[in-house]
């Protein structure tokens, strides 16, 4: 679970948002919409880590793990497409490369021994033996072949690094997952295989998309940016808060309408 207290960040006389309060919590998926400018990404920025608010903070429950759909492209471009996906649980990563260090040198010692016997015993607690395996499938169904899984990613297709950047972030079962504009530039095969995958992911999701039809099928929950700095927050479908919305902003009393506080 990831909680959101008191957060609030403007820039100038500019208020993006003020003290958001919500909790996000596992099996549920919260499509974050609003207009280009409105502060969606930059919120989801602050999720992630990346930008400190002004005032509040954002928690993450202890021992669970986060993970975020990369934007740059070319990022990555000088690992092969398994060390990308891979990558999207750094730990295990790096894990995996202190332990061929280790078994590469040529003078092992009993100090390199212990290190070796710590290192099997956390790369097992983390599932590292089926990490290839596991890496394989998802990559399999984004529509990555098996031939490009040991590729160097700047030998890919702009469309297949989206995959691969994809499959990085569903890579290991993170328990929280931030995505932003995941449909954009993928075909319709991957992002069918995108659905299915927030679909049945048990943790919690936060999605930002202007995509409708990609929100009515996975989305538990609208957290939408209305502009003047007013976060409102909708449990339902995309189809349902836009059903709210028009009674909302339908009333002959504009100035009486009340925005929802996002609450715990």
């Amino acid at each position: 679970m990831i909680t959101v207290q008191n957060v609030s960040l403007r820039y100038g006389k500019r208020v993006l948002f003020d003290e958001v309060n919500i909790k996000f919590v596992p099996g549920n998926c919260y499509g974050i919409i609003g207009a280009n400018g409105a502060g969606k990404s930059t919120f989801l920025k602050i999720l992630s880590g990346e930008i400190e608010p002004q005032t509040g903070g954002v928690s993450l429950d202890p021992g669970e793990r986060l993970a975020v759909l990369k934007q740059d492209q070319f990022q990555f471009d000088q690992y092969t497409v398994m060390d990308t996906v891979i990558l999207g649980h750094q730990r295990l990563y790096q894990i995996m490369k202190e332990r061929e260090a280790i078994y590469a040198k040529e003078d092992f010692s009993d100090e390199d021994g212990e290190k070796a016997a710590e290192l099997e015993a956390e790369f097992a607690d983390l599932n590292g033996w089926e990490a290839e395996s596991e890496a394989s499938q998802i990559l399999s169904g984004l529509g990555v072949a098996e031939a490009f899984h040991y590729t160097k990613m700047e030998d890919l297709n702009a469309n297949d690094k989206v995959k691969v950047l994809l499959a990085q972030a569903l890579f290991g079962n993170p328990d929280v997952l931030l995505l932003d504009e995941p449909t954009n530039d993928i075909d319709v095969n991957t992002l069918r295989a995108l659905e299915e995958g927030l679909e049945d992911f048990a943790g919690c999701a936060v999605v930002i998309s202007h995509d409708r039809w990609f929100l009515d099928r996975i989305a538990t929950h609208i957290l939408a940016f209305e502009g003047n700095s007013q976060v409102y927050f909708f449990e339902g479908t995309y189809s349902e808060y836009e059903e709210n919305k028009k009674k909302r902003l339908g009333d002959d009393t504009p100035h009486r309408i009340k925005y929802r506080k996002l609450m715990e």
